[in-house]
C-alpha cells in the first residue's frame, strides 16, 4: 500500500475507456477511503484499515440518528442526580441542578467488542422520557422533540483525547494503559437551552472519526 496509481490518461488508455469513466471510478475510490488524492498531485493507494476500527462519519445532525440507530446502547444505569463541580465543568452545565444520567456501552451487531462508553445527561425538564429508554432504539433527542414539541437546532461537538482508568480498560477490552478519545456533543434547542449532553469514550485505536467539509459558493 501507498503506492501511486497511473495519471489518468495512462489508465483511460490502458482500460479503452473515456475520461470520465475513469474519474468516476476514482471518486467512488475515493469515497471507500481505498485511495487518496490532492490537486496536483498522484493519486496514492491507501492502506485498508483494520476490521474491528469503528468509523464515524458526520455531514450534518441526520448522521447523528445513523449513529444511534447503527449501534445498540445497553443501558446499566439511569439515575436523576444533583450535578456537582466537577461534572458541571466538563458538561458545561450550572452546578447543584439536577439532570438525569443515561449510562451504558454501545455495542455493534455481530461483534464483541464495545465500541464506547456512553454517557448521557439529559435536561431535567424533560427527565420523563427516562422510562422509555429502555425500549428506546433510535436518537434519545428525538424523544424530546417529540414527547415535548421541541426542536433541536444545533449541536456542538468537541473531541479530546483521554487516559482509560484500568476497570474502563476492562470493560472496553484494552489494555490499562490504552489512550481514548471522548466525543462530547451539545445539544441546543432553539431557545438556546441545552437538551442534552452526550459523552462518547472510544478506545483510541478502535475509532477514527470523519467529516466532509464543502466550500458554500455566494
Amino acid at each position: 500500500m501507498g503506492s501511486q496509481l497511473p495519471p489518468e490518461e495512462e489508465l483511460r488508455q490502458r482500460f479503452s475507456v473515456s475520461r470520465h469513466t475513469i474519474r468516476e471510478a476514482l471518486r467512488r475510490l475515493r469515497e471507500d477511503n481505498l485511495v487518496s488524492s490532492r490537486q496536483g498531485a498522484a493519486t496514492t493507494v491507501v492502506s485498508p484499515r483494520s476490521s474491528d476500527s469503528y468509523v464515524h462519519e458526520v455531514t450534518s445532525i441526520n448522521d447523528l440518528v445513523a449513529f444511534a440507530t447503527g449501534v445498540r446502547f445497553a443501558i446499566e444505569t439511569i439515575e436523576l442526580i444533583e450535578v456537582d463541580a466537577d461534572l458541571a465543568a466538563r458538561i458545561g452545565v450550572k452546578s447543584n441542578e439536577q439532570w438525569l444520567a443515561v449510562r451504558g456501552y454501545r455495542n455493534m451487531e455481530g461483534s464483541d467488542l464495545p465500541v464506547c462508553r456512553t454517557e448521557v445527561y439529559i435536561n431535567r425538564e424533560f427527565a420523563a422520557i427516562g422510562r422509555l429508554l429502555q425500549r428506546h432504539t433510535g436518537a434519545i433527542f428525538h424523544l424530546i422533540e417529540d414527547m415535548f414539541g421541541q426542536s433541536l437546532v444545533e449541536v456542538h461537538q468537541e473531541i479530546a483525547a483521554a487516559m482509560i482508568t484500568p476497570d474502563l480498560a476492562k470493560r472496553l477490552k484494552v489494555e490499562d494503559d490504552a489512550m481514548a478519545l471522548q466525543v462530547q456533543r451539545t445539544y441546543r434547542l432553539a431557545s438556546g437551552k441545552i437538551a442534552q449532553v452526550a459523552i462518547n469514550t472510544h478506545p483510541a485505536a478502535r475509532f477514527r472519526h470523519a467529516m466532509t467539509i464543502r466550500r458554500v459558493r455566494n
